[in-house]
Formats: structure tokens, C-alpha cells, sequence
């Protein structure tokens, strides 16, 4: 007899949970849930990891449970003794971009040499068809202007890290992936407050000069320290390498809750919209971007790379951007819900790829 294993009674035992949240949803009881409800995303997490076809998605599962602890008890998430949490949000975001540049060299800036045809169409496309979805979905969605303008903003910020990692595993061109990712980073300081000024000015405020330093102190500089750290000690800090993408995940998990905690009653009022029309413009951004790189003559594999880099989004950069114009509960909220739902939508497009060999070209990986 095959002995189940502790993944697979974790699993069975999120179902059985899932049963229960499902009962006390029917006899009208969802406020009293919250525990059933992070028992069966934490459960589920640590099932999803003992399965190689799922392990992309404990990321998200466990977001969904500091999510759902953030709505059910925001008072732990907003402030503790007199320090308001949201003073976490910057140090967390550079912290993430120390890590970043720590792994980049400027051997990974030769790719706009050897491929500067798929960086040109790749940062285009990220830079055009993201920013006008977001103004489009933001102008149909009646949202109050400040949570409208959110949407314009996750449209606006350049790819992150994470798209790196769905590139990889939907076999695509992972080399030009990562190009894309650090030119579009570099330029978010100068493009993404023009682009903000332009596309959210009817919705908020936009003073370019502000958010143009903002986006500097946040990204150029621990980028830039990373860069030199990774320069003078290569090679002698690999713990560093291993623990940074873990140190990265966790900023960005606990950016996620402190802006849920701190936007809660809004996210309660239009949450379910909200996240309908972040789910739109995340998926047009994989769609169009993959069929605009096939319509300038790219191939099937940096066609993936680029649909990839487009739909997949810096959520806590754009949440950085929110907490410096003192936003976050407002604007911060579609960067908060964009960012585990892109996680799910990516590593769902990136398993569908994996097991699809580009038809256009020979891998010989």
C-alpha cells in the first residue's frame, strides 16, 4: 500500500477546509471565516510544494493568506506603537532593488548589442500597450480618480523580477527577458512620471520632477549598489545569491498586506470589480504583447518573451510610487491586487509553454 505523504494530507486537508468555508459562506457567516480561510491558502501551499506541476503557485497561495489575514485583522498590519507600517514600504522596495542589481552585471546589458531588435519591440510594447490599457480600463471602471489613477500606475511601471523567472520556465528567450526587465527598470525614473502625468493627470496630481527622484532614490541607487557590490565581491557571497530571491519574496508578500490592511474598507466596497479589471489588463498584456512581437516578424520563443515582459508588471514598485505621493490606501490598491494575481496568471501561461516546444525554432535545451 502507497504511503500519502504530508504534501498530500495537506491537500486533503485544505479541500476539507475549502468544504467548511463554502458552509459558513451559505448560511451567510463569511465574516466569521477568516481562519478557515488562511488555514486552507497556508494548507494549500504547503501542498502545492511537495508537486513539481504546482510549485510555481505556493507563492501566491501563501499572498492569499496574508491578504486574508489583512482584511479580517488590518489592525496588526497598520501601525505598531506609534510607527505607521507603510514606512516599510520604501526600505522594502529598495531592499528588493539591492537584490536585483546584486544579480546583474554589465555583461547583462550586452543583450541590447546582440538582440537590439527584441529589446527595441520589447520595452515599446511595454511601454505603450500596458499604459494606454490601464488608462482605458481605468476610464470605464467609475472608480473614485485616486484608485482609477492605481490602474493607470501599474500600467506605467516597468516589468519586475518575476517575469525573469515565468520567461525560464514558458522556454522562452530567458537572456533577452532579463534585458528587457533592466533597461525598462533604468528607465521607469524618466518614462513612468511622464507617462503618469499624461495617461493619470485627470485623476490625480502628478508633479513629474517629485516622482522622477522618487523613482531614482528607489530604483537607480540600490540597483546601482548592487551593481558595484556584485562587481567587488563576485563570487565570494553565493549565500547572498541564494537568500536575496527569499529576502525579495518576503518584502514583496508583506508590501502586499500592509497596503490590503491599509485600503481595506475600499478594497471591501470595490474589490471584486477592481480585481476583474486588473485580471483584463494583466491578460491583454500577455495577449497583445505576444501578437505584437509576431506581427513586427519575432519569433514564437521571444514572442513568449515579450508577451511575458508585457503582462507581468513591477506591482511594488508601483506601490512604492503610491506610498511617496501619500497614496497608498487609494492608489497602492491595483498594484496590491495585480501582483498575486499576475504571479497565478504567469505561472499558468508559463506551464502551458513549458510543455509546448516553440514551433519556429530548434531548442536544443
Amino acid at each position: 500500500m502507497k504511503r500519502i505523504n504530508s504534501y498530500t494530507i495537506a491537500l486533503m486537508a485544505s479541500v476539507v477546509i475549502f468544504f467548511g468555508i463554502f458552509l459558513m459562506i451559505a448560511l451567510g457567516n463569511l465574516k466569521d471565516a477568516g481562519l478557515l480561510i488562511v488555514s486552507f491558502f497556508v494548507l494549500l501551499g504547503v501542498g502545492f510544494s511537495g508537486f513539481k506541476a504546482v510549485k510555481g503557485y505556493v507563492f501566491a497561495t501563501l499572498i492569499f493568506a496574508g491578504v486574508t489575514l489583512s482584511l479580517y485583522w488590518p489592525q496588526y498590519f497598520v501601525q505598531i506603537g506609534n510607527f505607521k507600517l507603510t514606512g516599510l514600504i520604501i526600505p522594502l522596495i529598495q531592499i528588493i532593488m539591492f537584490g536585483m542589481g546584486t544579480s546583474m552585471s554589465i555583461k547583462d546589458f550586452a543583450g541590447v548589442i546582440k538582440s537590439p531588435k527584441g529589446v527595441l519591440v520589447g520595452v515599446s510594447a511595454q511601454l505603450a500597450i500596458m499604459p494606454i490599457v490601464g488608462y482605458a480600463l481605468a476610464s470605464v471602471s467609475g472608480f473614485p480618480p485616486e484608485i482609477a489613477a492605481g490602474i493607470v500606475l501599474i500600467g506605467c511601471s516597468p516589468s519586475g523580477v518575476a517575469s525573469n523567472v515565468m520567461a525560464y520556465l514558458a522556454k522562452a528567450n530567458l537572456a533577452l527577458s532579463i534585458t528587457i526587465t533592466s533597461i525598462a527598470t533604468l528607465l521607469a525614473p524618466f518614462v513612468t512620471p511622464v507617462l503618469m502625468k499624461l495617461l493619470a493627470g485627470q485623476f490625480v496630481e502628478i508633479n513629474v520632477l517629485t516622482m522622477m527622484w522618487s523613482i531614482t532614490k528607489m530604483i537607480i541607487l540600490p540597483i546601482g549598489a548592487g551593481l558595484l557590490f556584485n562587481h567587488l565581491l563576485h563570487g565570494r557571497t553565493k549565500w547572498l545569491d541564494k537568500a536575496m530571491p527569499l529576502v525579495s519574496m518576503l518584502a514583496i508578500g508583506l508590501i502586499i498586506i500592509v497596503i490590503t490592511a491599509a485600503g481595506r474598507d475600499s478594497l471591501l466596497e470595490i474589490g471584486a470589480l477592481l480585481m476583474l479589471l486588473v485580471l483584463v489588463h494583466n491578460l491583454f498584456g500577455y495577449f497583445l504583447g505576444y501578437w505584437f512581437a509576431r506581427l513586427v516578424g519575432m519569433d514564437e520563443r521571444d514572442a513568449r518573451t515579450i508577451s511575458i515582459e508585457v503582462g507581468m508588471q513591477n506591482g511594488g514598485l508601483a506601490s512604492g510610487i503610491a506610498n511617496t505621493l501619500g497614496k497608498i490606501a487609494t492608489m497602492g490598491l491595483a498594484p496590491a491586487v495585480f501582483g498575486p494575481l499576475m504571479n497565478i496568471t504567469g505561472s499558468i501561461l508559463a506551464s502551458y509553454w513549458h510543455k509546448k516546444v516553440p514551433t519556429d525554432i530548434e531548442l536544443s535545451d
